[in-house]
């Protein structure tokens, strides 16, 4: 009981001496997060834990189509959560398929609807944002259902839907706001008839034939959970799939989905989309190998083609934050600094950090324990792992096999790979043909793993357990040690032997 009255005496003092700091600073919160996503929620809820005074700023800007959502950020409502969910509802119809091959007897005919699917998926979105309203609230951190610009370093200048202007200062503000899918505006009709991924998760009903432009995870991932639940798809690809991941890898990520149903026109680009009668869209595209120029109709055009930072309607100019004037994004320095010293950014928007959700999670934390704790902790951005969720998933940790050779040399690199066939497969007689796996070492005497890459079913699940051993700066001897389960195809990791080097055939046979 002592105890506890002291710590109660301290967080009393403590309290009492931020509204003091407050009350000399003339600032109403010790942090004000712009942007209510992963990472500033994160952020604000931590900081919220040392007995500050946050608030949260958030408004959803409707995309072109209207479309709009609640609290939660992009993973949240139209990313991450939406995006497996669907993928699930994929898996299931293959699962269907392979079920008559284990005595299951499945009625014919099995076709799926989108209506059904997408409202149980848009509930329980639903629910998230309800819940992190409550989070909140419970951590009693205001929150501003507003439009956030700054008008000095201190304060952000609110609006609300109706216009109604709220004045919030603070002595530290973080700005999270992410980024939202670009559109080709210099395409004829692009922005007028075309959707983006801000919609696809909110449609009422099916997009029916759909084309989706580009060759990011983000069209991958939508291209791949729309033929598996039997929809004609095409992805039309200017140049090469997954830039940024290994290639090798990617590309047998896009033969799987070729043999999967997805159509692929490669090394194509659109010049125009026009509505047709019946609302059926005209696209009309060149292909620069073959000089010629084509068209087909379908019922959507989808773009992934990249992202832009939210960042449009901040005033950063006004008070000195830097940004890439390439790329727009917010430079920041180890610490989530910007060019202002009280004005932090993470996640999506911040230059040079990777746009997954779970990093700025852990950025954001980690900056509320640096401001308003004991902490020095700086976010660790190195061996971050990652999932593309393609009908056969790809899942990867630490440096590409380009990047290895790039950063160490082909001399100095040495490559354990495996084709193998995962064991459900067998039964059901799927081909397994690009079910795939490498180590990328440094060629040395304890041949450290750079790399550890996996094409296969729950592919992030089997990376995510990797992933600490390569933040550990495992070696292949010790993968090797290491006794895998049985049968598994995370075990044929721990078996890896076969190297690119040698040239023999790397199909692993027998159990």
């Amino acid at each position: 009981m002592a105890a506890l009255w002291r710590r109660r005496e301290r967080l009393r003092r403590v309290l009492g001496l931020c509204r003091t700091v407050r009350a000399l600073s003339g600032k109403e919160y010790d942090l004000l997060v712009v942007g209510g996503g992963s990472g500033g929620l994160a952020c604000a809820k931590e900081a919220a834990q040392f007995g500050r005074k946050v608030a949260v700023l958030d408004y959803v800007e409707p995309s072109p189509q209207g479309t709009k959502w609640g609290l939660g950020g992009t993973c949240v409502n139209v990313g991450c959560i939406p995006k497996k969910l669907m993928h699930q509802a994929a898996l299931l119809g293959s699962a269907l398929k392979d079920a008559q091959h284990y005595g299951w007897n499945i009625a014919q005919p099995v076709h799926h609807t989108w209506s059904l699917m997408a409202q149980a998926v848009q509930n329980y979105v639903k629910s998230l944002n309800w819940g992190h309203r409550v989070q909140l609230q419970d951590k009693k951190v205001k929150y501003f259902n507003m439009k956030g610009s700054f008008s000095d370093p201190y304060t952000i200048r609110g609006l609300t839907k109706a216009g109604k202007e709220t004045i919030v200062t603070a002595e530290n503000i973080v700005i999270a706001t992410g980024g939202r899918p670009k559109y080709p505006t210099h395409i004829a009709g692009a922005l007028e008839y075309g959707i983006t991924s801000d919609d696809l998760f909110w449609l009422k009903t099916s997009p029916g034939k759909t084309l989706v432009v580009g060759a990011s995870y983000v069209s991958l991932e939508c291209a791949g959970f729309l033929t598996g639940i039997g929809l004609d798809t095409t992805v039309m690809m200017r140049s090469i799939p997954l830039r940024g991941f290994d290639q090798q890898m990617a590309s047998l990520v896009t033969e799987h989905m070729e043999s999967y149903g997805t159509k692929f026109l490669k090394r194509c680009f659109p010049t125009k989309v026009k509505r047709l009668e019946g609302n059926r869209l005209q696209v009309t595209w060149k292909n620069t190998d073959l000089g010629t120029e084509e068209t087909d109709s379908f019922d959507t055009v989808m773009w992934a083609v990249g992202r832009a930072p939210d960042t449009e309607t901040l005033n950063l100019e006004t008070v000195g934050v830097k940004t890439n004037s390439e790329t727009g994004k917010i430079i920041v320095d180890a610490s989530e600094a910007t060019s202002v010293p009280h004005i932090y950014a993470i996640g999506d928007i911040t230059e040079g950090r990777p746009e997954l959700t779970p990093t700025a999670i852990a950025a954001g934390k980690l900056l509320a324990q640096r401001l308003f704790g004991q902490s020095s902790e700086l976010m660790d951005y190195d061996n971050v792992p990652t999932t593309v969720f393609t009908p056969l998933e790809y899942g990867c940790v630490g440096l590409s096999e380009e990047t290895a050779v790039r950063c160490y040399g082909s001399d100095n690199i040495e490559v354990y790979h495996a084709y193998y066939k995962p064991l459900e497969f067998t039964v059901a007689e799927r081909d397994a043909t690009q079910c795939y796996m490498k180590v990328v070492c440094l060629r040395e005497r304890e041949q450290r793993i750079l790399g550890l890459h996996f094409i296969g079913p729950n592919a992030g699940e089997v990376i995510q357990g990797f992933a600490l051993g390569i933040k550990c700066g495992a070696t292949y001897p010790q993968l090797m040690k290491t006794v895998g389960i049985h049968p598994t195809c995370a075990e044929e990791i721990t078996k890896l032997h076969i190297t690119k080097r040698s040239g023999l055939d790397a199909t692993v046979t027998g159990c």
